[in-house]
């Protein structure tokens, strides 16, 4: 077995862990077990973005300590070895097309107590993703990916990797982020107030179905670190349904960090992903603030990467966190409602209507959940359900 690190360069800190399944015993009952914590000297670089760093921890079979115990399922631990502070993880492979084919656990060390957390599963492959064919998908350096998880602050994790029956993904690998401060231009608003019948985006909108548009933090607002950006923005037509995702980032965030986990999205499939941009269009977090996503203009039809085959004429808004259980606060649904109203507003739409969409010619509704175009969980079954209620409140806000 070999074990090698490589480095996403860029703006904050991307430390990329690559792991491979065991040579010698079939792939199912292999067990990659990967332990990252304070202790042994690394190499760093300083990174160019303020308060980030990119770290190199190289791994190879034959460091001192590594060795294959158990039987079924074979393990192999890898000594611990230092990190740079992180955020946010999540695990990528070499092809984007490719499935993860077995559970991948991770458990995080935090920074502030040194506590180590419980074993959580990170999400499997994610069909938040560009449409199959695009040049976005298609482009060098594109990777498979689970969803990213946020951590919080940390400065150790431990990984398992399980096959499944195929075996592990070629390439996989394990990405540590740190979102760094950001970098801003200072000619870019930082939000977008709240505005009535006089914006841009009414005065486009079919007079029947209008609302107003709901304060946006704009790319600048979050210290979007618009180097990361490849290409320009594609516009497809009016947006006729809006997709409601969640991040699967989890919940343990506070209203402060926000921002930062924005950015940490944002890194994530610009960096990891190998996309031009952050695939959601729109983000928002539990306390109701709502975030410009993917540039190209809040009040037009930005073609994202959030709903794989149902990019077009589409838009995706992304809450952030975990809703498969507990709760959605109120100042959540309230946002994405307002949020709604007013984007399908813009081309006319009414949130209670339905629309036609992508090459299986799948009716959907205005407001759809992801799981309604695509099989996923998302957008947790808590959220899910409160989708009618925010379908009748985006058509209250319109006035219907």
């Amino acid at each position: 077995m070999r074990l090698t690190l490589l480095t996403a360069l860029g703006a904050g800190c991307a430390v990329v862990v690559a792991l491979q399944s065991l040579t010698g015993g079939s792939p199912a009952d292999t067990t990659v077990r990967a332990g990252l914590v304070p202790g042994d000297a690394v190499a760093a670089a300083p990174d160019a973005d303020p308060g980030g760093t990119t770290t190199t921890i190289p791994l190879a079979a034959g460091r001192p300590g590594v060795r294959v115990v158990g039987a079924s399922p074979r393990i192999l631990e890898v000594p611990a070895v230092r990190t740079r502070p992180f955020d946010l993880l999540g695990v990528t492979w070499d092809d984007p097309r490719a499935a993860l084919d077995g559970r991948v656990r991770i458990r995080v060390r935090d920074r502030r107590t040194g506590d180590w957390s419980g074993w959580r599963q990170v999400t499997g492959a994610s069909d938040d993703a560009p449409d199959v064919g695009s040049a976005e998908r298609d482009a060098p350096g594109a990777r498979g990916a689970t969803a990213p998880f946020w951590a919080g602050p940390s400065d150790g994790i431990q990984v398992q990797a399980a096959p499944g029956p195929s075996g592990l993904p070629a390439g996989l690998r394990v990405d540590l982020v740190d979102p760094g401060t950001g970098a801003h231009s200072s000619v870019e608003p930082r939000v977008l107030p709240a505005a009535g019948p006089g914006d841009a985006g009414r005065r486009l909108a079919h007079r029947a179905y209008t609302a107003d548009r709901p304060t946006i933090v704009t790319r600048a607002g979050w210290n979007a670190d618009e180097s990361l950006l490849s290409g320009e923005p594609e516009y497809t037509g009016k947006v006729k349904v809006v997709f409601i995702h969640h991040t699967a980032t989890g919940n343990d965030y506070d209203c402060s960090e926000a921002d930062a986990v924005v950015r940490s999205i944002y890194r994530y499939h610009v960096k990891s992903n190998g996309w031009r941009d952050i695939g959601y269009n729109f983000l928002v977090d539990k306390c109701g603030t709502i975030y410009e996503g993917r540039a190209g203009g809040v009040d037009r039809p930005v073609m994202g990467a959030h709903t794989l085959g149902y990019n077009s004429d589409s838009a995706g808004i992304a809450a952030m966190g975990t809703f498969s259980s507990g709760e959605v606060s109120e100042e959540m649904l309230d946002a994405i409602a307002r949020l709604a109203a007013w984007k399908l507003g813009i081309g006319g739409r009414s949130p209670l209507g339905t629309a036609v969409m992508g090459s299986r010619r799948t009716t959907l509704q205005a407001i759809s959940g992801h799981r309604d175009a695509l099989a996923t969980q998302c957008p947790g079954d808590v959220l899910y359900a409160d989708l009618d209620d925010i379908r009748n409140q985006a058509a209250e806000l319109q006035g219907r």
